[in-house]
């Protein structure tokens, strides 16, 4: 006899279906825009300076000072990964990257610029030119350094550290940073709010992936969260009573989701219900939805955050419901800035350490995700560069990326990634030329943007 219950489905070829475990996601198109990857990869070269930058002289001497850290910052980057700390919460992390800096004898401020694992440290000349190095360190809930910040945090420290050693051959100032708060709370924006890049002149960090890019792609992100607030009543009594609050929240998301067929390809949008009731005959009288809005330039992303908003209006006003609309309880991200000069100038450098970088069109645009480095990149010249730590077809945000973060092919990522940055940083204070052509670079796609106030009220 056929057991009515039972969980199963058939597919196209009639074989039933374990329905207790979801479908495994199809690798195809996944595989294939890799193997296109790889392709354009073999004729494609992205630009290679065009200054002279630093003398060899210094920038064997940052190699000498990288290779001597070596052990002391691979041990660094193991001690993060298995030890990760989400964000804000980064006090163990943030202690242990200071206490490095400090038994050099570099003076490092503590709880810098608004934030309680915020660090700031400083060498060099303060009446020349100031680049900033970034490190971030926060890591992912229950999974750890999935975006593997512990290969950032220590690359950022090297080249800071490295640059300390040889501070008396710098015609400017090195400032190093370590930022909190990247994975969503928009720990860069706070700080700079606190003054954390006042006379700074340009800013280079790297970030792991399984590409090297000099000049990647990244979206610009908001928050809204959407409540909506109706009238409760008995479900089965006297519905007609009641304004259904979760009504308007599956509103607007089929609306949203409608919405994507007119969205285009640079746009995302992607969202959760953070409420939706208590009991089932109770009919709800508060609901809310978090959603996320990225797109690939900031005008665009002002129009897509109109768009989702008239969304949630029209939800309330279908279901009689009232509705909330609150943006960017963190800092909104704006999408990444690219500076031609500065990403030649790490193409270059890298490409020393034996790597090749790609042109950022080699990898497919829609790998794209969003960082708080967008904002300083609006600020000021700099370079988020991208840098392989596996070959094998990871995303970023799992497990798998994070066992990726702390293998002998990261640990290698982390020395060559300090001494370039450490040699970018070298080159733009030591050559005026490469530092105008950033500065030009960034005045002809727009200039400084006022950050907090970019998008005002939607």
């Amino acid at each position: 006899m056929t057991d009515i219950h039972a969980q199963t489905s058939y597919d196209s070829t009639d074989h039933p279906r374990d329905l207790s475990t979801p479908t495994p996601p199809d690798g195809f198109l996944l595989g294939h825009l890799a193997e296109q990857t790889r392709r354009r990869a073999l004729t494609e070269r992205a630009p290679q300076a065009g200054t002279a930058g630093a003398d060899r002289d210094l920038l064997d001497a940052l190699r000498a000072a990288v290779e001597d850290l070596g052990p002391t910052l691979v041990a660094a980057s193991h001690d993060l990964s298995q030890h990760p700390e989400v964000s804000f919460e980064e006090h163990r992390s943030a202690a242990a990257l200071a206490d490095l800096v400090e038994a050099r004898g570099i003076e490092v401020v503590r709880e810098a610029h608004g934030l309680a694992t915020g660090l700031r440290a400083e060498v060099g000349d303060p009446d020349g030119p100031t680049i900033a190095v970034l490190s971030e360190y926060d890591a992912l809930p229950g999974i750890g350094h999935g975006c593997g910040h512990n290969v950032i945090a220590t690359a950022g420290l090297g080249a800071f550290l490295a640059l300390a050693a040889v501070a008396d051959r710098l015609p400017g100032r090195v400032v190093w940073l370590g930022t909190p708060a990247e994975e969503g709370g928009g720990g860069k924006e706070i700080m700079a709010g606190h003054g954390a890049f006042d006379g700074v002149d340009a800013a280079l960090m790297v970030h792991p992936f399984t590409f090297d890019i000099a000049d990647p792609v990244f979206l610009g992100r908001r928050q809204l969260r959407a409540t909506f607030t109706g009238v409760t009543s008995h479900a089965s009594a006297q519905p007609f009573m009641g304004r259904n609050a979760l009504d308007a929240v599956n509103l607007m998301y089929t609306g949203v989701g409608l919405h994507r067929q007119q969205m285009p390809a640079t746009d995302r949008v992607h969202g959760v219900v953070t409420a939706g009731g208590e009991r089932p005959n109770v009919i709800p009288e508060h609901a809310e939805m978090l959603f996320y809005l990225r797109s690939e330039h900031t005008e665009s992303l002002a129009v897509l955050s109109e768009r989702v908003a008239d969304i949630a209006r029209g939800a309330a006003l279908m279901t009689g419901c009232g509705v909330e609309l609150t943006w960017d309880e963190a800092p909104p991200y704006l999408p990444v800035r690219g500076n031609g000069p500065l990403a030649a100038a790490w193409t270059t450098r890298y490409g020393e350490c034996g790597r090749t970088v790609l042109p950022p069109d080699v990898v497919p645009r829609m790998f794209a995700g969003s960082t708080d480095f967008g904002n300083v990149s609006y600020r000021m010249p700099g370079v988020h560069a991208m840098v392989k730590i596996t070959d094998a077809d990871l995303s970023l945000h799992t497990r798998e990326f994070a066992d990726a973060a702390a293998s002998e092919e990261a640990d290698r990522v982390v020395l060559d990634s300090a001494w370039s940055l450490a040699a970018v940083s070298a080159d733009w204070l030591c050559d005026p030329v490469l530092r105008k052509a950033a500065d030009d670079d960034f005045e002809a796609a727009g200039g400084a943007v006022d950050v907090p106030s970019f998008f005002g009220k939607a």
